[in-house]
């Protein structure tokens, strides 16, 4: 199937879907297969509901004469036809990545720009070798700018992604001790992540650097096509405000508050506001999208439970990211307990690093410390140490947490949110 004839089916199709559940009247269907199962089985039902075409792989469940299409691999037609689109748009298109906060980052970024622009973005965390694709085919022609957020585990993945994406502004949140086991240690990180600055330094294209980074200075310290912010003298300078346990911005004579906690939630809306001031967007209209946004996906995100003050982090957990939120709870006011799990992917170094996390929180002078996963309970040897979710719900149901503040922070394997009712 060539790339360029099957274009035109696909701009009559109304989305793109790799579950044939998800499939609706007007659906593109790339059919993905497992281990275990065989999706080209499910392509004529997919034609049936009212799929404009399918891709398959399996030869024998090819039929032309039904728009169900055979390509040799269903992953690589997908990114080749993500990257033909891409070269058909003529709008900004903003990658992102980093260790932490890049979600919470792309959404912050989004909504601002959406105030003016007709915006798509990332959904969820489809930042894959197969969401950025899919994430592209849903850039239409209605729309005037993309944020596309970029994962990766692995040395040459984000350049990988970038070649797919191809963004003309670049950012990188942070350097932090994310899946350390498949980068080959923090070092490997640093040069994973700097290949969207590789990408956009060979291509001419902006980047987006936070002055208050080092790294950031150090990697773009000699490339002048850049947008700047953080200190004084940075194209964009702002200053950071708390309201109670809330972040937010200070800019010339605006001040601007989140619904985030954390003070490295700073960060996160300096990158949107400066790309929504850069964009030319009024300070009042990105003061209000910064105000009206809420996080909703368990990151940086406070629940009232009674008169309990609940900090969800649960999403993901590395040691950069538990530091800063240990760091930031110890600021609340009142009696503080913390249920950290265990963090994932940090190879050889995982012990050592659930030791430095525990050993930080007992200095923070928390009124209890829980944890839970069995990284965390070969080093916690205190008595408050759980095997997982499970076996702490069974504690919680004799003796529930008395405390008025409680922060959950942990790796998204343990599942720590399932905990909250209990609490």
């Amino acid at each position: 199937m060539n790339i360029d004839q099957f274009y035109s089916i696909f701009l009559q199709c109304t989305n793109v879907v790799i579950d044939s559940r998800k499939v609706e009247k007007g659906s593109l269907f790339f059919a993905f297969s497992g281990d275990t199962y065989n999706a080209a089985e499910k392509a004529a039902e997919s034609i049936e509901k009212g799929a404009l075409a399918a891709i398959v792989e399996d030869e024998s469940y090819a039929d032309p004469s039904s728009q169900i299409f055979y390509v040799s691999s269903t992953l690589i037609f997908l990114q080749n036809l993500a990257v033909f689109h891409r070269d058909q748009l003529n709008i900004p298109v903003i990658g992102l990545t980093g260790s932490n906060g890049k979600t919470t980052t792309k959404e912050l970024i989004s909504a601002v720009l959406s105030a003016k622009y007709k915006t798509q973005y990332t959904f969820g965390n489809l930042n894959n070798h197969i969401g950025v694709p899919l994430t592209l085919l849903s850039v239409r022609a209605e729309h005037e700018m993309a944020v596309i957020e970029m994962g990766a585990n692995h040395q040459k993945e984000i350049e990988m992604l970038c070649e797919i994406a191809k963004p003309n502004i670049g950012y990188i949140t942070n350097f932090g001790k994310a899946h350390l086991e498949g980068f080959g240690g923090y070092e490997g990180v640093i040069k994973g992540k700097s290949e969207l600055y590789s990408y956009l330094i060979s291509n001419g294209q902006k980047i987006l650097v936070n002055q208050n980074d080092p790294i950031q200075l150090d990697k773009t310290a000699t490339y002048p096509s850049k947008i700047t912010f953080g200190v004084a003298d940075s194209d964009y300078s702002f200053e950071p405000v708390f309201k109670g346990n809330f972040v937010g911005i200070c800019y010339r004579d605006t001040e601007i508050y989140s619904n985030l906690t954390g003070r490295y939630n700073y960060d996160n809306i300096s990158a949107a506001v400066a790309l929504g001031l850069y964009f030319d967007l009024d300070i009042e209209e990105i003061k209000a999208s910064i105000q009206n946004y809420f996080p909703s996906n368990m990151r940086s995100q406070i629940q009232k439970k009674g008169e309990k003050t609940l900090v969800l982090d649960t999403y993901n957990a590395n040691p950069s990211s538990m530091l800063v939120s240990l760091d930031n709870f110890k600021t609340f006011e009142g009696a503080k307990t913390v249920i950290i799990g265990d963090m994932r992917e940090l190879g050889h170094e995982s012990l050592a690093e659930h030791q430095t996390i525990l050993d930080f929180a007992e200095s923070c002078g928390f009124d209890e410390i829980i944890t839970v996963g069995p990284n965390f309970r070969s080093v916690n040897h205190s008595g408050n140490a759980f095997e997982n979710t499970t076996e702490l719900i069974e504690r919680l149901k004799s003796q529930p947490v008395k405390n008025p503040n409680i922060l959950l922070k942990a790796s998204r394997g343990i599942a720590l949110e399932q905990i909250i009712d209990f609490l």
